[in-house]
């Protein structure tokens, strides 16, 4: 039940993207990097499955994009992953969005993937939101740009104006960046703002989250901002080296075989994994900051000690 929330409010921001990866907190993930394959990207890599997509990702190019999946009943069976569409637009698409976005909705490879919606385009320019779930010859919906605006997207279709998080969030962020233009603030206390909104924990407490798990909670997980751990950690049993998650940004992740690889990732604690937020300043400055609050073998990491915080310039002739 990701969230990502947009905005182009800031006086001296013209993009802003804050995001919450929730996830069972045992899938195989790297810290946010400059991959090793595609040096122009940045962000973390998901490395349960071969391909190593993201949700989340910048190239020094100019180019961003998030993917937030669609909450469906049942998943569909499927060799295509999410990540790989991401991962397409980031590191192989050198023409523009709308030609991107154009050979994908007309292409059957994101039919066969999992629902998702994907923000994705170039920084200073207007964002497209693709998804396929959306109905035959239904408009793209294109935001950010020149347009002043703050705007949330969750685990639905953009124009469901329904899930309580998305409002929430909004509403939080803009009054975020408000309060502190006011107040006059540097860019960390901004940075401190946007985790703030993140970890808004606005749960219906029903059972025992550990008890109750993902199952007990999944309707309610529209309503909150934040998700706390559900559920307790899995039966599987790994070891340290059976369950390696990179805990440096170079490493490859060898997925283990045998039963136990079908825990990872679909089993266990299911929370906020990831929090992270993009700056992007006039100058084309970027700052990617990315906290991490759980390893791989679903141990609660100490605040702070999880931090990624780089920043770089873009370089639109970057390849």
């Amino acid at each position: 039940m990701c969230i990502a929330i947009i905005s182009t409010a800031h006086p001296d921001y013209p993009l802003i993207l804050i995001d919450n990866r929730d996830e069972y907190v045992n899938r195989p993930t790297s810290l946010a990097s400059f991959w090793p394959s595609h040096p122009d990207v940045y962000g973390a890599r998901d490395l349960l499955r071969p391909i190593q997509g993201t949700w989340l990702g910048v190239t020094k190019s100019g180019k961003i994009a998030v993917l937030t999946n669609y909450r469906e009943g049942l998943p569909v069976p499927s060799a295509i992953s999410r990540g790989a569409i991401i991962k397409k637009f980031l590191a192989e698409h050198d023409g523009s969005t709308k030609d991107f976005v154009s050979s994908m909705v007309n292409s059957g490879i994101v039919k066969d993937a999992g629902g998702f919606s994907l923000v994705c385009g170039r920084i200073g320019e207007r964002l497209a939101i693709m998804s396929n779930r959306s109905e035959p010859g239904e408009p793209v919906p294109w935001i950010a740009g020149d347009v002043v605006q703050t705007v949330g997207l969750s685990n639905a279709a953009f124009t469901n104006r329904t899930w309580e998080k998305v409002l929430k969030g909004e509403e939080l962020t803009a009054d975020a960046i408000r309060e502190s233009v006011a107040a006059g603030e540097t860019e960390d206390q901004l940075v401190q703002r946007f985790l703030d909104v993140l970890s808004t924990d606005t749960l219906p407490r029903s059972v025992s989250l550990e008890d109750g798990g993902l199952d007990a909670y999944i309707s309610e997980l529209r309503k909150t901002i934040f998700v706390p751990p559900l559920g307790r950690r899995s039966k599987a049993g790994l070891d340290s080296d059976q369950l390696r998650s990179a805990s440096t940004a170079e490493e490859t992740v060898q997925i283990i075989n045998g039963e136990s690889k079908a825990e990872l990732g679909v089993d266990g604690i299911y929370a906020t994994q990831k929090q992270s937020i993009v700056l992007v300043d006039k100058q084309m400055n970027v700052r990617f900051f990315e906290r991490t609050l759980w390893d791989g073998k679903s141990d609660k990491i100490e605040l702070g000690k999880g931090d990624v915080d780089v920043r770089f310039k873009l370089e639109p002739s970057a390849t």
